[in-house]
């Protein structure tokens, strides 16, 4: 009977598509897209709210106060009857902005010494170009922070007063910029050695016109973007190095060797062999030639796995992510190392499931709520662990995802779930893990937008830039940082705080307490 229903509502969805394909042709208008009423909101729904005694009375909100410093001015009364007393002053405290465009002229002085050489007075710290710091960090920080775009950013400086084309804009946006790419690195090496976990995810991004993928690392004190071409776990575990090129062949690349099912001949060779570091791809590729280990279409293709295990070996090597878990939404790149799951996803596979009865549909209702309670349950945990209470939420956890409800596809669902129990269940052993990735996706919408308004990037230096000043935009926000300090710290600008270099920071944040 299930199987028939299936047919049934796969029949009724292509003629609904192809209703929908006719009123096309036809122009007429098509069926709107309405959101369902009830979306999954487990996270949200499963918040405790305090008792009305214990929560904190509204205060009015008070007066802001402005950050910088105060210019006092004193308004002087037109007419005052004879005989007048002045009693003090009313104050009237008006924020304002002051933006013009500034010229200027440095006459440096040249000197001829007795021996022949000539001597030029250096320009101010600061100066690098014929445009000043002030004007490139506006620039930066109107690009990145302001998401707008190029052309509208040269009418906005041409309005201004300023004599710049659109070439010299995206000139300072990804020339000369290496030291903020830099940064962007150093703070993710930060982030990958000392975080007790980290979260990722992708999206799609386009460069030089072809489709490519943007990958996101990070956790609640620093955020890295990186631009590839690749969506394979070999392009994510190149990512986790950090920047560095090389390839190890040391234990940690043998177990992962060994884990994925490698042949034990090609380990061998590969073990056998005296030279144990590559410095690139091109070299490590060589030397795979040279032992005669070739690519194959098989599912466990030796090459793949190999340069996989390589690339984990460099990871540790360097001493990345050596007692770190990562966090993601099941995408199978992403699954190495220590793993964990995200719940929320977890739990929309059931939301998204179709019903067509109502026995379906009771069915997977009292599956969503015994999920609920369990994600609250282990909200609780993350603030409390206790032993026996870990042990009472994994025996719920199989309670739930070995039931069968005589619902076929949720009864698959379930079993595909429970075949996930170690990765989600990992906050039992690491309770500050988050139960969700919530904030990879919050961080990664800026590169959608960007990728909305901009397209595509057009250089090697535009995605690296674009990447990086996004990084240090988000790794900012996180830390409680001014991005525009930050940029005029960097650009030797004028700024009332400088700011520290962020990798010293990332790093003393993510250090166990």
């Amino acid at each position: 009977m299930i199987p028939l229903l299936e047919e049934m509502a796969a029949l009724k969805q292509i003629i609904v598509e192809q209703r929908q394909e006719i009123a096309r042709l036809k122009g007429l208008k098509g069926k709107p897209d309405i959101k369902p009423s009830t979306p999954s909101g487990m996270d949200k729904a499963t918040q405790k709210k305090p008792p009305e005694a214990d929560r904190p009375a509204k205060r009015r909100r008070g007066a802001k106060r402005p950050s910088v410093p105060v210019e006092k001015r004193v308004v002087v009364a037109e007419t005052i009857p004879p005989g007048s007393r002045l009693e003090g002053y009313e104050t009237f405290t008006v924020q304002d902005l002051k933006i013009e465009a500034i010229v200027v002229c440095y006459r440096r002085e040249r000197w001829l010494t007795p021996d022949g050489r000539t001597v030029v007075a250096p320009l101010p710290p600061g100066i690098n170009g014929h445009f000043g710091p002030e004007l490139e960090r506006f620039i930066l920080a109107q690009y990145y922070q302001g998401q707008t775009t190029v052309p509208r950013l040269v009418e906005l400086l041409e309005m201004l007063g300023l004599d710049i084309s659109k070439r010299q804009v995206v000139r300072i946006l990804t020339d000369a910029q290496g030291a903020f790419v830099t940064e962007a690195r150093d703070v993710l090496r930060a982030g990958l050695a000392s975080a007790e976990w980290i979260a990722v995810d992708d999206t799609g991004a386009r460069h030089k016109g072809k489709n490519g993928v943007c990958t996101t690392i990070g956790n609640d004190t620093f955020t890295f973007f990186a631009t590839t071409g690749s969506k394979s776990r070999a392009n994510f575990l190149g990512l986790l190095r950090a920047g560095h090129a090389d390839f190890v062949l040391n234990e940690a690349a043998f177990a992962y060797m060994r884990e994925r099912k490698l042949s034990a001949s090609v380990i061998a060779k590969l073990a056998g062999n005296p030279q144990q570091r590559f410095a690139d791809d091109e070299a490590w590729h060589a030397h795979l030639d040279a032992l005669g280990i070739l690519a194959s279409k098989r599912p466990l293709d030796p090459v793949t796995i190999a340069t996989e295990g390589a690339l984990w070996g460099a990871i540790m090597a360097h001493g990345f992510i050596k007692d770190t878990v990562i966090l993601s939404d099941d995408a199978g790149q992403f699954d190495v190392g220590s793993h964990a799951l995200c719940w929320v996803h977890a739990e929309r596979l059931v939301h998204k499931l179709e019903t067509f009865t109502a026995t379906a549909r009771k069915a997977k209702e009292d599956i969503r709520a015994l999920i609920w309670t369990l994600y609250a349950d282990l909200k609780d945990y993350r603030a409390a662990p206790n032993p026996d209470r870990k042990n009472e939420l994994k025996q719920r956890f199989d309670q739930i995802f070995q039931r069968r409800t005589g619902f076929a596809t949720l009864d698959r669902l379930l079993a595909r779930l429970f075949a996930n129990k170690k990765e989600l269940l990992r906050v039992l052993d690491r309770p500050k893990l988050p139960l969700h990735t919530n904030g990879t996706e919050n961080d990664i919408r800026c590169q959608v937008t960007r990728r909305k308004i901009s397209g595509t990037t057009r250089s090697d230096d535009g995605r690296e830039c674009r990447d990086a000043f996004l990084s240090i935009l988000k790794t900012c926000r996180k830390l409680g940082i001014s991005f525009w300090q930050c940029l005029g710290t960097r650009l030797g600008a004028a700024v009332s705080c400088p700011v520290p270099p962020l990798p010293q920071i990332v790093a003393a944040r993510c250090a166990p307490a």
